[in-house]
């Protein structure tokens, strides 16, 4: 497939604006567009499927390593495929380019398109980019020009042209209309935003008459050769019957975790913001993360659906729950003003709110106590990104560590076994975690 990556040199540089306008006026151009981003984000690749009608997938080398994230490329359908970066174009787990979008672009051999949205620089604009070039010497396409004024573009177009060899596809002047609103997690997501259509199809426009979109198109390029072992991502297992919380409370999914959920049996939805009970005969249910403590009125509303899952996990349904979905079994929420929300009570103790994000980032998971459901021993790589804690009286099975900059290593515990059920705050991708997956799904 031919493919491009969207970056820029910081976060808020403009990717996921130019990201959607791009896919959406491509689209009007009568291609099929495949969506993917580089990093663990969940709402972004949410609003690639609202817009492209095709599931997005995640490019992430730490979560995933390098042949999951060729397994999840591979899976990808469209003419074209538009990979939108994480961050800044060379920033990774740590201090050096690992896990980056940089580091993306080589193993797959896609070019990149720079998203800049400068303010205040001209000549200086062309040493900035002459250092992304050289950094690592990335096949950089192009650039495009983000929430800039007509003027300021001619003059960037000619600078940049002639003194750093790339070409300019054009620019998304300033437009307040196209402005996407954020919360304490990033984003909000795109089930939240009434008017999004409108506000994207107002950027396509934009981009339809201000970018050079034949040029852009030439320099879509094709991936490398994927050869992926298929034997490495399936599972042989008795059909099971699963269900999967999935509404705006609970919305984070790797798409790869649920089509190898599928590949197992049978996967239906459900609703813990709008079901009355979990669905008859279930053999497993999945709780992902999202927003539970922004619908928490919603959820504490509904006791009927909430008792039905406090039976099922008492009875031994197996289960696994995962950030927003350990907060949910918790007994309740506390939000920042000390209000407390009554929930499912599962295990026992609370949730708490907090002002600031908890073990943020990449993190390494060691299995190290014994349990009816994952192997002593096991090694997880996963990813934490909560503005929240549990304080349970429920055992522990993992030993988490976070290498930081400085050579400290920052060690926690978590992972809550109940019964038949795996809460933790840790977000995995079951392409790099194949051994997880077999040993939650197995019966011990």
């Amino acid at each position: 497939m031919k493919s491009i990556i969207i970056s820029s040199n910081k976060s808020g540089g403009g990717k996921t604006t130019v990201t959607l306008g791009l896919m959406k006026a491509l689209m009007k151009k009568g291609y099929k567009i495949q969506g993917y981003k580089v990093g663990p984000d969940y709402i972004d690749t949410a609003f690639h499927s609202h817009i492209t009608k095709n599931p997005s997938r995640n490019l992430d080398l730490y979560l995933m390593n390098e042949d999951g994230v060729k397994e999840s490329f591979s899976r990808g359908q469209g003419g074209l495929g538009i990979i939108e970066g994480v961050m800044g174009l060379y920033d990774g787990k740590g201090i050096d380019t690992s896990y980056s979008t940089a580091h993306v672009s080589k193993l797959l051999n896609v070019p990149v398109v720079l998203v800049l949205s400068p303010k205040a620089q001209s000549a200086t604009l062309c040493a900035e980019i002459k250092g992304i070039i050289e950094y690592e010497n990335i096949n950089i396409a192009g650039v495009i020009f983000n929430n800039v004024s007509e003027g300021y573009y001619k003059l960037l177009k000619i600078l940049v042209e002639e003194n750093c060899s790339l070409p300019v596809f054009g620019y998304v002047p300033k437009d307040e209309r196209i402005k996407i609103g954020s919360r304490h997690l990033g984003l909000v997501q795109q089930s939240e935003i009434e008017d999004l259509d409108k506000k994207i199809d107002i950027c396509s426009e934009l981009i339809l008459s201000y970018v050079d979109l034949q040029l852009l198109v030439e320099k879509f390029q094709n991936a490398n050769e994927i050869k992926t072992n298929d034997k490495k991502f399936s599972l042989n297992d008795e059909k099971l019957n699963i269900a999967v919380a999935y509404d705006k409370a609970f919305s984070f999914y790797y798409r790869e975790n649920i089509e190898i959920l599928k590949s197992l049996g049978r996967v239906q939805y459900i609703s813990p913001l709008k079901d009355k009970k979990l669905p008859e005969n279930i053999d497993f249910l999945y709780l992902g993360g999202g927003y539970p403590e922004v619908f928490i009125k919603e959820l504490t509303k509904n006791k009927s659906m909430m008792e039905s899952i406090k039976k099922s996990l008492d009875n031994g349904l197996h289960c696994y729950a995962e950030c927003g979905g350990l907060m949910y079994l918790t007994e309740g929420i506390e939000d920042l003003e000390g209000n407390f929300y009554e929930t499912v009570g599962f295990f026992k103790g609370k949730s708490y709110m907090t002002k600031r994000l908890q073990n943020f980032g990449y993190t390494t998971v060691y299995v190290e106590e014994e349990n009816n459901i994952l192997s002593k021993g096991l090694k997880i790589n996963c990813h934490e990104f909560h503005k929240s804690y549990v304080d349970l009286d429920e055992k522990t099975i993992y030993r988490l560590k976070k290498d930081r900059y400085d050579g400290i290593v920052k060690e926690w515990n978590g992972g809550y076994i109940k019964n038949n059920t795996l809460g933790a705050y840790a977000h995995l991708h079951f392409l790099g975690n194949m051994e997880f997956v077999k040993n939650l799904i197995s019966r011990k």
